[in-house]
């Protein structure tokens, strides 16, 4: 398992945009085969900066994901919002405390 990361800034106008649409795909985001977990965080200082926060059982169902109709849709109707481009890091847990 694999957690992927991506930080998305919005134009301020489009922020409501894009989080009704969130409210409508992310059920369907989590339930994709292989992703496990799945949040949206919000920067505490500019409301205008989120995240997504996923885990995935293997790249290859990331990349699958990447490749499907549904996140096709998703991007096409977030991409044009951003105010510059989305930073994504997939990472590996090295530690983890509880």
């Amino acid at each position: 398992m694999f957690t992927r990361i991506v930080k998305m800034e919005f134009d301020a106008q489009h922020v409501s945009t894009f989080l009704n649409n969130f409210e409508e795909v992310k059920s369907r985001i989590r339930q994709y085969p292989g992703c496990r977990h799945l949040e949206l965080w919000r920067d505490k200082r500019d409301p205008t900066i989120f995240f997504t926060y996923s885990h995935w059982d293997r790249e290859e169902d990331l990349e699958s994901y990447r490749h499907s109709p549904l996140f096709k849709s998703v991007w096409a109707t977030t991409k044009p919002l951003f105010r510059s481009k989305a930073q994504a890091w997939s990472v590996d847990t090295l530690h983890q405390l509880a």
